[in-house]
């Protein structure tokens, strides 16, 4: 036996994603006293600066964003009630197809093994219980995310840790009812083309194919005042727009894919530290 806390190591990509996919998770399992992890690998550079210049606009200074993005996500860590914040800091690398991505020091352009060695040095200090970051795709591309995805699982081959390991997702149940209430708030919201919308009918997984289904309403509160607390990038995020009740109803559900399980907990589960409490 040991009094070491139960411990959940959430791996993610930018400043405000932590709030998007997990927000429910760590608020709910802080409350609960178990220790929550958040490693957020890049700086957020490519973010919107003041006034939402973007990058490469006249303007736009990547290092006066990172810093404003820094202290928003600790306003959103203590809004989560996350315990241990470590940042990565690797330049964003941008979206997909961004001159970013190929810029030199950018996380797309780090070597998997280098960032692999550093995050796995956080894993053998804080020894996670429970892992979760992206999928091989990022869940929707992302270079960074695709990069966090790939350190976390390397960083897990070079330890002799046995945690649960999960990747976020979305049933496309809730995909489709996400779509549905876009097109609500954006009246003016253009079809999307053939090749688009077959791209995000792609995003998620059926429902039967998810094996974890975590009940967070409770905390939807905290989760959206989390993601407001990344308010220089209020426009990108649209769940600000819907309100609390709305937001409650369409983000209360955090769903994951359980990819390594020492435990053997019986799927689908409802609770990502089923089998080891």
């Amino acid at each position: 036996m040991t009094d070491r806390p139960l411990t959940l190591m959430a791996v993610h990509a930018h400043p405000d994603d932590e709030a998007t996919g997990t927000g429910g998770v760590l608020a709910r399992y802080a409350a609960e006293g178990i220790r929550t992890v958040l490693v957020t690998c890049t700086d957020g550079g490519c973010g919107d600066g003041p006034g939402g210049v973007k990058p490469g606009e006249p303007g736009h200074d990547p290092a006066a964003v990172a810093l404003l993005r820094r202290q928003e996500l600790k306003e959103s860590c203590e809004v989560l009630g996350v315990s241990d914040l470590e940042m990565l800091d690797y330049a964003d690398s941008g979206m997909t197809g961004w001159p970013s991505n190929d810029a030199p020091g950018s996380f797309w352009q780090t070597p998997v093994a280098e960032g692999a060695a550093r995050l796995a040095e956080l894993m053998r200090h804080y020894r996670p219980d429970v892992v979760v970051t992206y999928d091989e795709n990022g869940f929707y591309g992302h270079p960074d995310h695709i990069q966090a995805h790939r350190i976390t699982m390397a960083a897990l081959e070079l330890t002799a840790l046995t945690p649960k390991v999960y990747w976020t997702t979305a049933p496309r149940s809730m995909m489709q009812r996400f779509g549905e209430v876009m097109r609500e708030f954006h009246e003016d919201m253009p079809e999307p083309d053939p090749a688009e919308a077959a791209a995000l009918a792609e995003i998620g997984l059926p429902d039967d194919e998810i094996t974890t289904w975590v009940d967070t309403t409770a905390y939807s509160d905290q989760k959206f005042d989390a993601l407001a607390a990344h308010a220089s990038q209020g426009e990108n995020i649209f769940f600000l727009r819907m309100g609390k009740r709305r937001f409650g109803e369409l983000m209360g559900m955090e769903t994951f894919v359980r990819v390594q399980d020492p435990t053997g907990a019986v799927t689908p589960e409802n609770d990502l530290f089923a089998g080891l409490r």
